[in-house]
Parts: C-alpha cells; structure tokens; sequence
C-alpha cells in the first residue's frame, strides 16, 4: 500500500484545474485505478444492498467512511436507484461518486468540482477515458449544507437527479448494466445515508 495514492482520495486532492490541466480524465484513471484495491479491501463488508447489523452509531459511520467503497448487490439494471445523502464539507475543492465494474471499468464518474462550479462526467472502458460532459442547468451543492443524490438506472442512461431536481442525464457507456456492481465515494464530503 502506498500512502501517497491513498491520499488522493482524501480531501487533500490537488486543485481541480490543476488536474484538468494535466489531462483531466487520464489523469485521475491512474489514480482510480491505484487506490481501487485498497478501498475494496477496507470496506469488504460495506455493501449496501445487503442489510447489516449495526451495534452503533458509531460503527455506522466508520461504514460510510470517506472515501468509500460498497458493492452493489445484485449489479445495476433497469429500474434500479441508488440514493447518497451527505453533507458538503465547510472548504470544499471536489468529491466524486464513481460507478465501476469492480476495480475495472467505470461506468460513470461524477466529479464535482467547487471552485468551477461545475460537475465532470466520463467513462472508462477498457483504460481508455471517452468523452467528458459538462453541460449542467445550476450547480446544486453548497458547502455545509446537505444534499441527496439520486442516480436512476434506465434502459438507455443515467438519470441523476440532486435534492429531488433532476440535474443530467448520462448514457450508458458500459455494458451489461449487472456487470457495474460498486460504488466509490470520496473527496470533500460526509456521508450520511447510503441506499
């Protein structure tokens, strides 16, 4: 395990424009690719389709831990809708919500970004990075404030919607839908809610 990868999941992730600058999506696929085992491994029991007996609430949110790493039980497929409620931090710069086959390829990466007030959307098919979409109608976060994100499965996309307003679509890039069977949270936010 190296320490230094680690860290870019954390909330100490470089400047958002200073990534872009260095190729944006190739850029972050290393360092996805680099920490996926190590997320995997440090949160094996955390998959939320799964009810888990939880003593505490204490234990419940060293399961929500940032960054993240659940599987999707069962897959994604048509019809299916995963909900994230959390808190911005009090200084964000990003966090992102990535939904991979395993340690794979990922189906959609949500990266939202702060100081551009903007959310990044990609795929990663067989380590190659397709084309980014930007387009968004507001920009819906706000540090230290809660939000709840909804990503509806359906046959031909993504639909992602923020506190009940739908925000984008995203089409699907990854097939079949059953193979994207993990969630990866992480950056400058707290999870309260997974489901």
């Amino acid at each position: 395990m190296r320490t230094e990868r680690i860290s870019v999941l954390d909330s100490t992730e470089p400047n958002p424009s200073a990534r872009a600058s260095r190729g944006g999506s190739a850029w972050k696929m290393a360092d996805l690719s680099a920490v996926r085992q190590e997320l995997r491994t440090r949160n094996q029991s955390s998959s939320f389709g799964e009810p888990q007996c939880m003593s505490s609430q204490k234990e419940e949110q060293q399961r929500l831990a940032v960054p993240f790493c659940g599987g999707i039980r069962g897959g994604m497929r048509s019809g299916k809708k995963i909900t994230i409620m959390g808190v911005v931090n009090a200084d964000p710069d990003s966090f992102d919500i990535s939904l991979t086959c395993g340690c794979g390829d990922v189906a959609l990466d949500m990266c939202v970004q702060f100081e551009d007030r903007e959310i990044l959307r990609n795929a990663c098919v067989s380590d190659s990075w397709g084309e980014e979409e930007r387009s968004i109608p507001y920009f819906p976060f706000i540090a230290e404030q809660p939000f709840r994100v909804e990503i509806h499965c359906e046959h031909p996309r993504f639909r992602v919607l923020v506190d009940g307003h739908q925000l984008f679509d995203f089409y699907h890039r990854v097939t079949p839908l059953t193979a994207i069977d993990t969630i990866q949270i992480s950056g400058s936010l707290t999870i309260t809610k997974l489901n």
